[in-house]
């Protein structure tokens, strides 16, 4: 037997879903027809302005409403600009230059952007305030690791971004910026007292909610205080009592992608995953990016499986199902103003951020190399580093670990080095590499990760950007006069 064609259609209004390819599918746009509450896009998805506008309008072809997201954070998190690097700097940037004027006007021109295209939700602003230097997965995707600055750029990137016509999801609550473990991979934990976390990791969710946020995404991480032994995720106490009384939001609950294993493994399975999250408070549930329509159908049928056997009321459902045709209602409402700002503003909000320590002297063609660094899940091979930006000076790329300092010393001759990387102190044989190199040969550091204490010594200027993107890289390569 089939499924409840009601009771499907129900489950269906939950879902986030997704496909390969530039072009939707025809089973992707026959699920919006059937219900499916919307797609999120990825890299793959994406490969030029007219057929990303096309791919839009083709799934509207399946219901005027569907919500088409996508994870556009500018900095090193970008699926638009995902072949080049984004000409916007990320969060960690705008957080350093301090300007919140600044950052609602980027994050405008990225919402702009998006509407111009025809997506409507931007599962955008990372707003935890990272506090681990070793974070492998916020890093510069965080304002900063102060609670207050990273409120008020918070507060400040859902306005803009809403001024635009475009839903804002901040993410994700309840705080990842205190973790040393990826949750793509498997399921953090931050065992801290309630007290902390209301002091140093919800103030950005309390600042965003007054900003009027359409969407909050859930974290898969685990804080024994308020989830006990699994993720908030398939928590009620933090999507309902935290988030929704305590807090005051009334908007829609999205979940991180549920096939991270944060989640998958903590449920057995992204179909369990679903009626975990639903019967917690989650509203639209994001499966993931390696999504068919097999995918999409059992997930479909767990929910389904799980209101008649009564693990999932219904009640709880269509409130899900509702909410999220409220943050549909909201985006097909939105007025969106003609463009503006657009890339030259995010490289000049780039160059504002670069910080300089010590002095660029004798810098006249010097060897630049870039040390290979792995990327995240979530930023996913987005080129980054000076490449693009280089006038007259040879760049190599090497592996730390295999470099032995000598025999760049010897290739490099009379020319000095200029070193470029990512979250280079935590970088195996970054640090060690650096110390070899200045102790006899005329070193410049440029970090272009999370901006940790670490300072080797014995460099003649050390240059932090703040982020890896299109714009941070130029910005750099301008400020050590090597821009072509």
């Amino acid at each position: 037997m089939g499924l409840d064609p009601g009771l499907r259609r129900l489950a269906l209004g939950t879902l986030l879903a997704a496909y390969s390819g530039p072009v939707p599918p025809d089973w992707a746009v026959d699920l919006v027809a059937d219900g499916l509450a919307g797609h999120t896009l990825f890299g793959t998805n994406v490969h030029d302005p007219a057929q990303v506008a096309a791919t839009t309008a083709t799934l509207r072809e399946g219901r005027a409403d569907v919500l088409i997201a996508i994870d556009e954070e500018g900095g090193d998190v970008t699926r638009l600009a995902h072949a080049t690097g984004s000409p916007y700097p990320g969060n960690a940037a705008l957080g350093a230059i301090g300007d919140v004027a600044l950052t609602r006007r980027v994050y405008e021109a990225i919402g702009l952007e998006l509407a111009g295209l025809g997506i409507t939700v931007n599962l955008a602003p990372t707003v935890d305030v990272n506090t681990a230097d070793e974070n492998p997965v916020i890093g510069t995707r965080s304002f900063g690791a102060d609670p207050v600055r990273v409120a008020a750029h918070s507060a400040a990137a859902v306005a803009g971004l809403q001024a635009s016509g475009v839903a804002a999801c901040a993410k994700h609550f309840p705080g990842h910026g205190a973790t040393v473990a990826d949750s793509h991979h498997e399921l953090p934990t931050v065992d801290v007292p309630l007290d902390l976390l209301r002091r140093r990791d919800l103030p950005p969710f309390a600042a965003v909610v007054a900003a009027g946020a359409q969407a909050v995404m859930t974290a898969h991480i685990r804080v024994p205080a308020l989830t006990g032994t699994g993720p908030a995720t398939f928590s009620r106490a933090v999507l309902v009592d935290l988030l929704r009384t305590e807090y005051g939001f009334t908007g829609a609950v999205i979940t991180d992608a549920l096939e991270m294993k944060g989640a998958s493994v903590a449920a057995g399975g992204v179909g369990p995953a679903a009626v975990r999250a639903l019967a917690a408070g989650a509203d639209l549930l994001c499966i993931g990016a390696k999504v068919d329509a097999g995918l999409v159908e059992h997930v479909a049928a767990e929910i389904v499986a799980a209101l008649e056997d009564g693990q999932l009321d219904r009640a709880r459902v269509e409130e899900a199902a509702g909410r999220a045709a409220t943050l549909a209602a909201w985006t097909r409402a939105a007025t969106r103003p003609p463009a503006g700002g657009g890339t030259d503003l995010g490289y000049a909000a780039a160059r504002r951020a670069v910080r300089i320590e010590g002095v660029l002297t004798e810098l006249d063609r010097p060897l630049v190399v870039q040390l290979h660094a792995a990327s995240t899940i979530a930023e996913g091979r987005v080129p980054w580093g000076l490449g693009p930006h280089l006038a007259g000076a040879e760049e190599i790329r090497a592996v730390a670990a295999e470099t032995d300092a000598d025999t760049l010393r010897r290739f490099a001759g009379d020319r000095p080095i200029v070193l470029v990387g990512r979250h280079l102190h935590r970088l195996p044989g970054g640090p060690e590499l650096v110390t070899a190199l200045a102790a006899e040969h005329p070193v410049t550091v440029v970090e272009m990760g999370w901006p940790a204490q670490w300072r080797p010594a014995g460099v003649r200027a050390f240059v932090t950007t703040y982020g890896a993107s299109h714009a941070n890289g130029r910005a750099a390569a301008e400020a050590l006069g090597l821009a072509g």
